[in-house]
């Protein structure tokens, strides 16, 4: 028994040196050059997993019918993993580090949600990517971004930072000032491999994103984009992915046209660090062409399953709070 226990730990050795460098346990500059193999074997088996077909929500005899265009499942923020590193909070709608739950893989391209809370003067040291396309969305507070391609950078509140990481990237992410950061780091899996890194930054203020949705995401090709470093306009990815950003005042009624066979929405937890029931802004969400609803609040988030084109999503704001919200249009 204890054979095989440690042949067990050997075969995860390589997930276990991949998982304290991602932490910073150790920096990565410090690893000897014979343990970069390990670590590429590492991320091959990540990838791997994240290419998994997600598991099926809903069952044959539950799937929305010609009346019930979209179909909802709800992703609580008390059941999102979550822990707490002293120097860092966070939460995982999907497996991450060690939290892994085969219910919550990815949703199409999407594999990645992680609510980030960094202390202040902490942060991300120096870790490396391939083959995902990595995005920040600055909740509160300030981040520094530093990068193997040259890029630095201070990001904040409305701003939005891509990294399509391609054939590899290495970068840190650290809280920049004497407060603590508050961001969203999202992961899409690419559909095109093998892509040259590239980097990207937007900013969306307060008021574009008022009582209207406004697209921060959108794929590479598609209207409004623009393939430059800089620029207006959502941030260009290589998935089908289009993400928006709302700011929903109390009473207020957004309608979102979806084109993708499904979507995620969550409502970011912006009242506070709170790893219990989700209170808070408090939003309704439903469908123009359907009698399906459910509710959510900060930290909450909902798969939803797209049964015909052309579906509109509703979102109403329900309670006496501001409420900040991402709508993922996936395919």
């Amino acid at each position: 028994m204890q054979y095989k226990s440690l042949l067990l730990h050997i075969a995860l050795l390589p997930v276990y040196i991949s998982l304290a460098s991602y932490f910073n346990l150790f920096p990565s500059s410090l690893l000897p050059t014979s343990l970069l193999p390990l670590i590429r074997i590492a991320e091959t088996k990540q990838r791997l997993v994240a290419l998994v077909a997600p598991v099926s929500f809903f069952s044959t005899s539950s799937r929305p019918s010609v009346n019930m265009p979209l179909k909802f499942l709800p992703r609580r923020s008390e059941e999102r993993g979550n822990a707490d590193h002293d120097w860092l909070k966070t939460f995982h709608t999907f497996s991450f580090a060690m939290y892994q739950d085969h219910k919550h893989e990815r949703y199409g391209p999407l594999r990645v949600i992680n609510e980030d809370r960094v202390a202040p003067r902490t942060g991300f040291g120096t870790h490396s990517h391939r083959e995902f396309e990595i995005f920040s969305y600055v909740v509160s507070g300030q981040i520094e971004h530093q990068d193997s391609m040259g890029n630095t950078e201070v990001l904040k509140r409305g701003d939005l930072q891509m990294t399509s990481a391609g054939t590899g990237i290495s970068h840190s992410e650290k809280a920049y000032g004497p407060n603590q950061v508050h961001f969203l780091q999202i992961w899409s899996l690419p559909h095109t491999s093998r892509l040259a890194p590239k980097y990207f930054t937007r900013h969306f203020s307060d008021e574009e994103k008022k009582n209207k949705w406004a697209r921060i995401v959108a794929p590479v090709g598609a209207e409004g984009v623009l393939y430059t470093r800089e620029g207006a306009g959502p941030a260009p990815v290589h998935s089908a992915l289009t993400l928006y950003a709302t700011l929903a005042d109390k009473g207020q009624k957004l309608e979102q046209p979806l084109k993708g066979k499904k979507a995620y929405v969550h409502v970011v937890q912006t009242s506070g660090y709170n790893t219990g029931k989700a209170l808070g802004a408090t939003v309704r969400i439903g469908g123009t062409r359907t009698s399906e609803e459910l509710e959510l609040k900060e930290g909450d988030g909902a798969y939803v399953v797209v049964d015909n084109g052309g579906t509109t999503f509703t979102l109403e704001n329900i309670g006496d709070k501001t409420a900040e919200v991402l709508l993922f249009d996936l395919e």
